[in-house]
Order: C-alpha cells, then structure tokens, then sequence
C-alpha cells in the first residue's frame, strides 16, 4: 500500500475509494441483516389474511433501506462519477424518475411509522388477564424492547412479572406487551420517526447543493447556511444511535453510523467538486486577463 492509496495489478484506489469500498461493503452487509430482521418480527406480526399493506408495513425497514441504496447509489455516480455532458438528456431524467421512486419509498416509511404510532397510543387492555401466563395456547406473542417471544407454558412467568397487559396490533390482537413495554415502544416509533424525516431533509439539502453546484457555484451564503443546517441534522442521528446503544440494540446503532459515513463520503465528493469548480473558474479568470 502507498501512502496515496492502495495499487492491485493495474488498478489503483485512492484513499476516498478505499473509504468508500470499506463503507458501501459494510451497508450491504448490514442490508441484509435488516432483511433477516424484518422475516422474523413478520413471522410474528403478519397471519395469513394480512393485506397488502400490513405486508408492506411489516418490511418498512427493508423497503425503506433499499430505496436509500437506490438513492446513495445515484448520488454517487452524480457527485463523482458522471457530469451533465457524460450523459443525455434522456439518461439524467431516468435517473431522477428513479429518484422519484424512491422517494414514494421512503414516503411509505413515513406511513409505516406513523400508522404504528396511532397503534401503540391507541393500544387496548388485554381484558381478563392478569398474567401472561393466561395467554398460554392463545397463540399470542409477548414483545419486549423489540424482541419477540411466542407465550407458552414454559416462559410466560419468566417474560413479565406484570398484571396488566396491553395489545399493540389492531385488529389482529397477537402481540401483547406490559405497561413498562408499552412505554419503550413509543420511544422507539418516536426515534425511528423523527430519524426517518432527519434523513429525507438531510437528502432534500444536498439535492439543492447538487443544484447550486450544477451551476458552477462553490462559494456563498446558501451553501454555507445547507452545510451547517446538515452538521444539526447529523448530529441528531448521533442521538439516535446513542439511544440504540442505550436500549441495547447495537446493530441499529452500528447501521446509524454506517449510513451517517455513507453520507459522509458523498459530502466528501461534494467537497472536492467544489474544489474542481474552484479550479477552474480560477483557470478561466487567468485566461481572461
């Protein structure tokens, strides 16, 4: 290895491509992760009559995560690797048709969260059951700090020492937590909600410094004003990864930096465009005089 990078055969990486392999193989490992997450809470939350948006709710996270893959992907190739020459008229309006897309995703996500915070403040009393071990042949699931555990004679004492217990999922009724439960619940449909708007702002600010670049500009009030307003956003997603490190989920923290280095890297690209606009309007100002 060099000091500038990394040589293999006759294919150099520079230090930015080598953080950008480590992250971008890192997201994809982690994407799947997800993916066996969300199979197993379904095997759960979802019965055989679910609909179509039950369905689509219950895989939120997946749908949700390959739609920002999608969208990192694009901004990559906008903010490094492709200019307005590069390509056609026709090439640069699908890709932003498929933007689009993605964000009808990401449009759903918001939906998701915000169906499921109506559920859990809205959660029924689990009338005549005072222990969970009441539930035994219910065919119910007791959650806890989102883990999941099919109720049966041999756990239902160990899950909860509660005497009152709530349902969660309207109108299915299968899953069922206690009061202490119940409160984490809502702290996490709160983070998970206000992390998910956090992320589209964070997107909308570099799309309009996408457009303010577009034009040659690499200086001034608007850019300034973008980059500080992304630095608070940031640094409400380590607070969030911070609260996932509290309550133990460790993978959700590491998926939270993850994506805040993905993002990290393409202002990096934003940041050595700006650079090349600089250099070149210099170069044009010499040629002027």
């Amino acid at each position: 290895m060099s000091a500038n990078g990394l040589k293999i055969g006759r294919y150099s990486f520079g230090k930015l491509e080598l953080i950008k392999l480590m992250v971008y193989s890192a997201l994809t490992i982690n994407f799947f992760l997800y993916i066996g997450n969300d199979i197993e809470i379904a095997r759960h939350t979802l019965y055989e009559g679910s609909t179509f948006l039950e369905r689509t709710r219950a895989f939120a996270t997946t749908i949700d995560l390959s739609a920002w893959f999608i969208l990192l992907f694009l901004l990559e190739l906008e903010t490094y690797w492709l200019s307005e020459d590069s390509l056609s008229r026709v090439a640069w309006l699908v890709i932003r048709g498929i933007r689009g897309l993605c964000i009808l995703f990401l449009a759903h996500t918001l939906y998701a969260y915000g169906v499921y915070l109506t559920e859990i403040y809205s959660a029924a009393s689990v009338e005549g059951a005072s222990s969970l071990c009441q539930l035994v042949g219910a065919d119910k699931s007791y959650a806890f700090n989102l883990a999941y555990s099919e109720i049966t004679a041999e756990n239902c004492v160990t899950l909860s020492s509660a005497n009152q217990f709530y349902f969660i999922d309207p109108p299915t009724f299968f899953i069922v937590q206690d009061a202490a439960g119940l409160m984490i619940e809502k702290e996490l449909a709160w983070v998970d909600m206000v992390e998910a708007i956090v992320w589209i702002v964070i997107l909308l600010i570099i799309e309009i410094m996408i457009r303010i670049q577009d034009k040659n500009i690499s200086t001034g009030a608007g850019l300034v004003v973008l980059s500080k307003i992304k630095t608070l956003l940031f640094i409400v997603l380590w607070m969030a990864a911070l609260y996932w490190l509290y309550r133990g989920h460790f993978m959700f923290a590491w998926d939270e930096f993850l994506w805040i280095a993905g993002f990290y890297v393409i202002g990096l690209n934003l940041s050595e465009w700006r650079e090349e606009i600089n250099e070149n309007n210099s170069r044009d100002a010499t040629h002027s005089v």
